[in-house]
């Protein structure tokens, strides 16, 4: 029996440590020096752990239209943000303001995110904190 605790223990430690280093630090990832706001229309919502993703069509000064992803934080906390699953819908037009990745795609990690519709702000999670903004 006293085996079994160990081994029991032993597995809840080591799964702990792995989900800590499987998370990304922002600055692993985003370019602090890089901010960026983008205006489009959402075309899909990922509303789930570890992060919801807002992938936005973006037409640059030409008219090409471009796919972005977008990183928010995680679920949890958006909710406590005052945000739920419906928060941000397929179609509507949003404006993001966030920060650039590193890697030179089309990712950022989301400061904020304003509904056109409505107006409404709502502060997006980013793991590189809130800028007063």
């Amino acid at each position: 029996m006293k085996l079994s605790r160990i081994l029991a223990i032993a597995a809840l430690v080591l799964s702990s440590t792995v989900a800590v280093l499987a998370h990304h630090s922002f600055d692993a990832e985003y370019d602090r020096n890089k901010p960026i706001t983008l205006k489009g229309t959402v075309t899909k919502v990922e509303f789930m752990n570890p992060h919801i993703w807002i992938y936005l069509d973006v037409k640059d000064e030409k008219g090409a239209t471009s796919n972005w992803q977008i990183e928010g934080g995680a679920p949890n906390s958006l909710r406590r943000l005052g945000w739920n699953q419906d928060s941000v819908q397929k179609g509507a037009e949003l404006t993001v303001e966030g920060t650039m990745s590193k890697d030179g795609s089309k990712t950022v990690n989301a400061r904020s995110v304003t509904l056109a519709a409505s107006g409404k702000r709502l502060f997006a999670g980013s793991s590189e904190g809130d800028k007063g903004k």
